[in-house]
């Protein structure tokens, strides 16, 4: 069943306030980046960027759950032909702040098209901050598990000697494995980079993901019916995947824009719902 929906307009800092202490399961989000955008959001500049967005992350430490994870979705920016430190600075002003810094995710954009400057090459990747108050978290690892794919049945047909043992590495690194393990398996765990295409069907907003970024975290660190936050929600894709998934989502935006078009895809996604509950419930019928 579609969970429950909530849209509110305004700076994130000031409308938190508005939700006690431990209210989200799930806090994903993806802000301004650093000067980009600047035409959309107006844009803060890197130098200025921890400064503005610790006040913040300071009610998202308040309303996030002990058990509940922050993901981060975040992009440096190339200033006078280098990678400007300021995601870095971010990463460690929040660790002082009292997050856990738990693991990072990529998001490859696998149709990213190529590119270059003088002395770089076109980004195909962003990354996805995972952040928690605690060690021990809720993440439910066997709802992200993939196919074991066709590389398993060659891999597997034949196995040797130190395929069929804990066999460790021979340089030294401590990591072991046993091959075997893996013949009765169809499914595997991920890895934590996600090969995702960039092309979603909202064409009203600069910078929008995919719905199956968002997607896949939701599925991995909240159960059906928990709570998700989005304060940087933008076109709502967050906040629909969530409530596709049956979790109860809120999302936050300063533009009244954009919690109008996320208002309206809410509300076409309820009416397509409702269309196929009811054919469905017509084919039960016959």
């Amino acid at each position: 069943m579609p969970g429950e929906a909530e849209i509110r307009q305004g700076d994130c800092q000031r409308v938190l306030p508005d939700y006690p202490d431990d209210s989200f399961d799930l806090i994903i989000t993806s802000p301004p980046y650093a000067d980009r955008r600047t035409q959309t959001y107006g844009g803060i500049k890197p130098e200025e960027y921890v400064e503005w967005f610790l006040p913040r992350a300071e009610e998202f430490l308040r309303v996030l759950k002990p058990t509940g994870s922050f993901v981060l979705n975040i992009k440096e920016k190339v200033e006078k032909g280098e990678r400007h430190t300021y995601v870095l600075e971010l990463i460690l002003a929040l660790r002082r702040q009292g997050w856990l810094w738990t693991d990072e995710y990529i998001w490859h954009k696998k149709n990213c098209y190529p590119g270059k400057w003088p002395n770089r090459f076109r980004d195909a990747w962003e990354r996805l901050l995972h952040f928690t108050k605690s060690r021990k978290f809720k993440m439910n690892q066997g709802a992200v598990m993939v196919p074991m794919g066709e590389w398993a049945e060659n891999r597997l047909k034949a196995l040797g000697k130190n395929d069929v043992v804990r066999f460790d590495s021979r340089v030294g690194s401590g990591f072991g494995k046993n091959i075997a393990n893996w013949r009765a398996r169809t499914m595997a765990y991920p890895t934590n980079v996600l090969h995702l295409a960039t092309e979603c069907g909202n064409k009203k907003h600069s910078a929008a993901f995919p719905r199956a970024l968002p997607g896949w975290f939701i599925q991995l660190f909240t159960d059906e019916g928990d709570r998700v936050l989005d304060p940087f929600m933008g076109s709502g894709t967050t906040i629909e995947a969530a409530n596709a998934l049956g979790r109860h989502a809120v999302g936050i935006d300063i533009l009244s824009t954009y919690c109008e078009l996320a208002h309206g895809k809410l509300q076409a996604a309820q009416r397509a719902g409702a269309r196929k509950q009811t054919k469905c419930r017509a084919s039960n019928e016959n």
